[in-house]
């Protein structure tokens, strides 16, 4: 049932567009949809919001099982599946004492992803710390518009847990981090938007997704209300990311749009992809010094003079000293980010 119903609404991906080549923006009269093989398949907007209309009236109907894998320094490369009952949480090692840290995929990921390594490896470098990695990748069918339907109910999920954890097994809302990548971004405000708006202490969207996720509809992807504090991180803006702010804190890379070190990069993956890498690394070293900025768009055009800023991206204190619009130099190679 629910593979009929999703090859039904991919079918409207092929319609005929009445938007001309040259007239097309990503984002404002529709949308250029990835697909799985690197390329883009162009939908008009009305075609997009009736295909999300249509999903959205079906995602009642579809399962949407995620997974969480507890991290900690006792266990830090063999996570253990934990669930929402109390016997699941006593036998393992998590431990309310510890701050909490939330880590979402992004589309045709896993919990086995290099992202979730790379960012638990980062956070149990810097102390003892409960690191809950999130597997959402069964809730999805097949491709892009299926893992987009996917959001709201795995984000429902993972509000869910946070709230047993919390209410159950003394999780800490007031030191937690949740931090998606692409998709992921947006299950976790749908996550803080299950948990209570500004309960959740920090969200970190890593290069929020783009496609069928429009500025204008803050209830229906990750909002600066999400959690008491959410920092966005700018990587591919305009492609596979989300070019305006979407955070308090929103950070841009290199201009945000493409990063250096990545070539031609015509599917942009390798930008999208940075903004784990940078996160990680800002989590073990500090290291990114940004320039304030009047607005996103002169961070885009690199126009934000060339004093450093007391802020750094990623920087754990963020959450009370920082909002508005930040340049981000960074290096080809790593170490990426250029301050000591």
């Amino acid at each position: 049932m629910k593979a009929a119903c999703i090859i039904g609404l991919v079918a409207l991906l092929s319609t005929v567009s009445a938007v001309p080549v040259d007239a097309r923006v990503n984002g404002k009269n529709g949308w250029y949809v990835p697909q799985e093989d690197g390329s883009f398949q162009w939908i008009d907007l009305d075609d997009a919001e009736d295909l999300l209309a249509k999903g959205e009236a079906m995602e009642g109907r579809f399962l949407n099982p995620v997974s969480f894998y507890l991290y900690t320094h006792s266990n830090p490369t063999n996570g253990e599946e934990i669930t929402t009952k109390s016997s699941s949480i006593a036998s393992s090692h998590f431990n309310k004492d510890h701050p909490t840290r939330i880590v979402i995929h992004g589309w045709t990921q896993s919990y086995e992803a290099s992202m979730n390594k790379e960012i638990t490896k980062a956070w149990l470098s810097r102390g003892d710390y409960n690191v809950i990695i999130v597997d959402w990748s069964r809730a999805r069918f097949n491709g892009y518009l299926s893992s987009t339907l996917a959001v709201p109910g795995a984000g429902a999920k993972v509000g869910n847990m946070i709230k047993f954890l919390n209410q159950s097994h003394g999780l800490a809302l007031d030191s937690l981090y949740v931090i998606g990548h692409s998709l992921g971004a947006h299950i976790a405000g749908y996550a803080g938007k299950t948990v209570g708006k500004g309960r959740i202490r920090t969200i970190i969207g890593l290069d929020p997704a783009l496609p069928f996720f429009g500025q204008k509809k803050p209830s229906k992807r990750l909002s600066s209300d999400d959690a008491y504090y959410v920092e966005s991180i700018h990587t591919n803006g305009g492609k596979l990311g989300f070019l305006e702010p979407i955070g308090k804190g929103a950070f841009y890379p290199n201009g945000g749009l493409s990063q250096p070190g990545c070539g031609l990069n015509i599917a942009g993956i390798c930008s999208h992809s940075r903004s784990v890498t940078y996160y990680a690394e800002a989590v073990t070293m500090n290291n990114f010094g940004t320039m304030k900025c009047d607005s996103y768009v002169a961070a885009i055009n690199k126009m934000c003079g060339n004093t450093y800023s007391t802020i750094r991206m990623g920087d754990e204190s963020n959450a009370d000293r920082v909002e508005g619009v930040f340049y981000v130099p960074v290096n080809s190679n790593a170490p990426h980010g250029n301050i000591n």
